[in-house]
């Protein structure tokens, strides 16, 4: 696996494909590449994330959708951020999923920075969105899941996941165990009802603030990891590494923990056969689904963000391990 210190000779060309309408089209029309696309991400309409999350549902699995829409210039932006929510939580009524004392099957994930975060006044517009979401998701019967991006947007992140979950709280944010700070971030945010999803990172974040050998970057994982079953929370193991789900398990067998203390979460059409085996086998696992117009923006950050996403994507399309 490349290191984070690696960078990709490729970055440049990749990000300003990210841009290119022409780029964009001839991605969508090729059969070789749409098919990629389509693997990973379920379509750009909310009918298209809700065949994906009927079946994943059926299958056992839990599910936690994304609005693709990071990169926002006005208000106005966030608003149709807002109604695409509240009209994928109104679609999740749909289900008729009975109801349960335990880990909600149904979430969503959400962008600060696609809530206005970056905006003039960004903070209070993004809690002030983020706050209509997750109203809307109590109703449902849904939880809220609030995405971490890069290291800049910290800080700001998790003064507004304090703030939700005042009201909501069952909130959920997500740790980057690359980062320096995230042990001690991990050691505050593990009392009791907290959800904390725990994930390597995945944004090119300099020395000064991040693990740049995988390594370093796996230890500073199993550490966070421990702080995080050992606390009062619900940890939430965000990979698709076959030893750190495994620690997972291990980890919560030796703090007590039962198959609805914790959950294992993996990206939608990644180890699809393993997400299934781990089900079977009387685990959770959550699907994190993205969908929405920027879905090749999305795509295309993806493979840019690290060298070894675009090897990664191009061998779970031929592998179902």
């Amino acid at each position: 696996m490349t290191t984070f210190t690696l960078s990709n000779p490729l970055r440049p060309a990749i990000l300003a494909a990210a841009r290119s309408d022409r780029m964009e089209r001839t991605i969508s029309r090729s059969k070789l590449t749409r098919k990629l696309v389509d693997r990973f991400v379920p379509g750009a309409a909310e009918a298209d994330a809700m065949a994906a999350v009927r079946a994943l549902v059926e299958s056992g699995r839990f599910i936690s959708v994304d609005y693709l829409g990071e990169d926002i210039s006005h208000a106005g932006e966030a608003e149709e951020t807002v109604r695409a929510y509240l009209s994928l939580l109104s679609a999740y009524r749909s289900l008729d999923l009975p109801a349960t004392d335990g880990p909600a099957p149904l979430e969503v994930s959400i962008k600060l920075s696609a809530l206005g975060q970056s905006l003039p006044g960004g903070e209070e517009l993004a809690l002030v969105n983020a706050r209509t979401i997750c109203a809307a998701a109590e109703q449902a019967g849904a939880w809220v899941n609030v995405d971490a991006e890069d290291h800049t947007t910290t800080d700001s992140t998790l003064r507004i996941v304090r703030e939700l979950r005042r009201e909501f709280p069952t909130v959920a944010t997500v740790l980057q165990a690359y980062l320096h700070r995230t042990e001690a971030d991990c050691r505050e945010l593990a009392g009791p009802g907290s959800r904390i999803r725990l994930c390597k990172g995945a944004y090119k974040e300099p020395a000064e603030v991040a693990f740049q050998s995988k390594e370093e970057v796996d230890a500073s994982y199993q550490r966070c990891l421990r702080v995080l079953m050992e606390g009062q929370g619900y940890p939430m193991v965000a990979s698709h590494d076959p030893a750190l789900i495994a620690a997972a398990q291990e980890l919560a067998a030796e703090t007590g923990r039962g198959s609805d203390d914790y959950e294992i979460q993996m990206l939608f059409g990644i180890r699809d056969g393993e997400q299934r085996r781990l089900v079977a086998e009387g685990g959770h696992v959550r699907t994190y689904v993205p969908f929405g117009n920027d879905w090749y923006g999305y795509f295309m950050r993806r493979i840019a963000e690290r060298p070894a996403n675009l090897t990664f994507f191009l061998r779970s399309l031929v592998s179902n391990n």
